[in-house]
């Protein structure tokens, strides 16, 4: 299934994606696509409706983030190789992780907003894992039961809040506004075979800038899970941004970061695309 959330901003409605890519409104079945109907039992009976009998939504809404009250974000920096190289940095012996503020989810069509003073925002295209299941001190075993779905994730990252106002500063610099888009849908577990063989990509004003597949990653998604369930519980409806591949602004040669009027695209394979103008 492909799960979303369409319509105004702050009024989302719950909705489905057909076979023929056409909306159907969950709304006499649910009230929102969140966690608390993201567990098994609950996707089991959504997948047991008829999208057809479902009603039909007209035009083309605002799609708006793909989950609903989502309680924490968990990042993962240098999760690939060439990106560790392509900016310097050493390469983690276990997973470095960091928080994302909630505030900053939006839509995948969205603009993405520039924060004041912002000098160096740059992209990051990610695999976003959505968990379906409480995970506390789980085995990599484990780990798949728990997973929900799969979205695509921009970890938008101002660069000069993160690396140069006051140190390391990763949840300095992703936390802005509009920095954390999040879908276009959520695709449930059972439609992505192997999650370490998706194929992601950005587009910086129709230039590729990232290409580059989850094969790639140094940890896995089912270790990442594993991992991060140490350290806090997760909980139904939590994003794991598992990493972004090399290509990123900071790591070019100029740097090149993104100013009002750019379109930045972006994709993971099975899971949708985005596209955002970039405002102040």
């Amino acid at each position: 299934m492909r799960l979303l959330r369409y319509g105004e901003n702050g009024d989302e409605k719950p909705g489905l994606l057909d076979k023929n890519g056409q909306i159907r409104d969950l709304t006499p079945v649910l009230k929102d696509i969140t966690g608390a109907i993201l567990n098994n039992e609950s996707l089991d009976r959504l997948r047991a409706l008829d999208p057809l009998l479902l009603p039909m939504v007209p035009g083309t809404p605002r799609l708006g983030p793909c989950i609903g009250a989502v309680s924490k974000i968990i990042g993962v920096a240098i999760n690939y190789r060439a990106h560790g190289q392509e900016t310097g940095s050493r390469l983690p012996t276990e997973p470095t992780l960091f928080l994302k503020a909630p505030s900053a989810i939006c839509g995948a069509f969205d603009n993405l907003i520039l924060p004041p003073g912002s000098e160096k925002t740059d992209w990051e295209v990610e695999l976003g894992v959505v968990i379906g299941q409480r995970a506390k001190n789980i085995s990599e075993d484990q780990a798949v039961s728990h997973i929900a779905g799969y979205c695509v994730v921009n970890d938008v990252s101002e660069r000069s809040f993160q690396l140069e106002r006051g140190g390391q500063q990763h949840t300095k610099g992703k936390s802005a506004d509009s920095f954390c888009p999040l879908g276009p849908w959520l695709v449930t577990r059972d439609e992505i075979a192997d999650p370490q063989a998706l194929t992601l990509w950005t587009k910086v004003n129709d230039n590729i800038m990232q290409h580059d597949t989850t094969a790639s990653m140094l940890f896995s998604v089912t270790k990442l899970i594993s991992y991060i369930s140490e350290f806090m519980t997760l909980l139904p409806g939590d994003v794991i941004a598992t990493g972004t591949p090399e290509g990123v602004g900071r790591g070019r040669n100029p740097p090149r970061y993104l100013h009002a009027g750019d379109r930045v695209e972006l994709s993971v394979e099975a899971c949708g695309i985005q596209n955002h103008l970039v405002s102040l």
